[in-house]
């Protein structure tokens, strides 16, 4: 009988062996799968197959424009010639009165103020038209000359010539969506300013992904 109750264990053995060995082959195999999926993962990730990787975003940061520091401002000279900044036609720097104006914050742009004068260089950029527009609910209409200003490089001011003709249109459009009143004060005239760099800089979002317009400034307004 005490022969008998000590084979039984024996036999048993195999099949432990045999169970451990199955579970130790399982084991693997799925140490093979997740390790192979997470090499994959990376080689897509790093050949920007997945997550926008590679090189996209150095291209895309690439096509950004960028703030100008101060340093790299192109001024008039002693004889009031003004240099040009970033194309042709109605661009150039501001006069020293300009450059002392108050920077303003418009769409989400910083407000580059440091002591002694903006942090950020100023390029100025006038539109060669004047605008032309009734006022709301009124008999007397608007005429003003506007220039631009940004403290953003020269992509801003080219985005702005190649959408001239989305941006007239919507100038036009805020200003015959102006009431009468706003025009005769300096605080009406004011907001008419803001309403106007936000309208510009919707377009250049639109069109480009990116706004760039800091101010509006009127080099003509007469109402009639």
């Amino acid at each position: 009988m005490s022969d008998k109750k000590t084979e039984a264990p024996d036999a048993a053995s195999p099949k432990k062996k045999r169970g451990i060995v199955k579970l130790l082959a399982i084991v693997v195999a799925l140490l093979a799968l997740v390790g192979g999926g997470v090499g994959a993962g990376l080689y897509a990730a790093s050949s920007g197959l997945i997550g926008g990787g590679g090189h996209s975003g150095k291209a895309e940061d690439a096509d950004t424009p960028k703030l100008v520091p101060k340093s790299e401002e192109k001024r008039a000279d002693a004889a009031g010639e003004e240099g040009k900044s970033g194309g042709e036609g109605g661009e150039g720097t501001a006069s020293e009165g300009e450059d002392a104006a108050k920077a303003e914050s418009h769409e989400g742009l910083p407000t580059p103020k440091g002591e002694g004068g903006d942090k950020y260089a100023s390029t100025y950029f006038t539109l060669e038209k004047e605008f032309t527009s009734n006022l709301k609910e009124s008999t007397h209409f608007i005429q003003v000359g506007i220039a631009v200003s940004t403290p953003y490089d020269d992509r801003v001011i080219g985005n702005l010539k190649t959408h001239e003709i989305a941006v007239r249109s919507a100038i036009l459009m805020t200003l015959g969506d102006t009431d009468e009143d706003a025009v005769f004060t300096p605080t009406g005239k004011e907001a008419l300013q803001q309403k106007l760099v936000q309208a510009i800089n919707r377009v250049l979002k639109q069109k480009e992904g990116f706004g760039g317009v800091g101010n509006v400034y009127f080099t003509n307004f007469v109402v009639q």
